[in-house]
């Protein structure tokens, strides 16, 4: 049975055995990424890219929505052996984080007892796999500030009131207050990714907004950066005679992904029962993922599995236009989750 999710182009199928037991969700992503396609990878020209200009899977998503189908596949055959049901869930707007809170409010009645989900990375060999106990992928809050004087003339600026330079301000301040006013054992990372404002050089401009991000582990300390972004913000506007103001932008837009110990812990037996030592230790990444809401509906685990591959030629970043994966490296993680599959519906735990 598949069912659309209100409000938006993310949907779910069931599979049902048709036995009492545990319910499972199974979770990719489905949207791609505004970056026109290299038809080149690191090494060798592609075997396929995208259809469609300007946009293309430089996050491996097409290959995350494979090993779910296949899975599905798997599953639905050996259902007979299986009791309970399994959610294969298709999340839109994973790289906004604009569809998750529908998808959780859909999955809300479902009951489910655990959700799995992986992602590839570029950073390990085709074949390996990164399970960590506990967090995995930073949170994130935006930033987007307006500031707002009285442009014109650049030849008099004396009687103006130039956001830019107040604008340039806020960002030198922010930086400086990052070394004394946040707790050095509770990283928050700042991240200006844009000043945008004025057009011509003889011209000043009546507005500049500033743009970035702040990535952390620790919520409270997360919503403490964003109080001291817009305070220093303010001030150092209103120093420069400038007005501030703030868009919806600026909040908590993806929590930390932080995996449940013991659902990690069984998805790394599932793995050494299938691929023996193909485990290795990684470090949690400062990126963001919206699979933290899936923690709010059950235990969760999410894995990555590595597409790495020199004589392939894949390997470059995610986002990156060179990126491709070898259809190889998904036969692991097909094996991974449909094995977890099985053995977190047979378990009685």
């Amino acid at each position: 049975m598949v069912e659309e999710v209100e409000g938006s182009t993310g949907f779910t199928a069931l599979l049902e055995t048709g036995k009492a037991g545990k319910t499972l969700g199974i979770r990719a992503d489905i949207d791609a990424l505004a970056i026109k396609e290299n038809p080149y990878n690191l090494k060798r020209k592609k075997k396929y890219i995208s259809k469609n200009e300007g946009v293309s899977h430089a996050c491996g998503h097409d290959a995350h929505m494979s090993i779910s189908l296949v899975t599905a596949k798997i599953l639905s055959e050996l259902k007979d052996e299986i009791a309970g049901k399994v959610y294969f869930i298709f999340e839109e707007a994973e790289e906004t984080g604009a569809g998750i809170e529908k998808m959780v409010k859909h999955l809300r009645d479902k009951g489910l007892d655990a959700v799995y989900g992986n992602h590839q990375s570029p950073k390990i060999d085709s074949g390996y796999f990164n399970i960590v106990r506990g967090p995995l992928y930073a949170g994130c809050a935006g930033i987007e500030i307006e500031v707002i004087g009285e442009g014109g003339h650049g030849s008099r600026p004396d009687k103006l009131t130039n956001p830019l330079i107040a604008a340039s301000h806020i960002v030198t301040n922010l930086n400086s207050a990052w070394n004394n006013q946040l707790d050095i054992e509770k990283p928050v990372t700042l991240g200006i990714g844009a000043i945008v404002g004025g057009s011509a050089p003889n011209v000043i401009p009546d507005r500049a907004t500033i743009r970035g991000t702040l990535r952390f582990f620790d919520l409270d300390e997360a919503k403490k950066a964003l109080s001291l972004v817009r305070n220093i913000a303010t001030l150092v506007g209103e120093a420069h005679g400038c007005r501030v103001e703030f868009s919806d932008y600026n909040r908590v837009v993806a929590e930390e992904v932080v995996n449940d110990i013991d659902l990690a812990n069984f998805t790394r037996d599932s793995l050494e029962s299938i691929y023996p030592n193909r485990l290795i230790e990684c470090e949690p990444s400062w990126g963001s993922e919206s699979f933290y809401g899936y923690a709010k509906l059950a235990p969760s685990v999410y894995t990555q599995f590595g597409i790495r591959d020199e004589e392939f030629g894949s390997g470059s970043d995610s986002h990156t236009d060179k990126f491709d994966l070898d259809e190889k490296a998904i036969d692991y993680p097909i094996g991974l989750v449909t094995k977890f599959a099985i053995d977190f519906l047979k378990d009685n735990k």
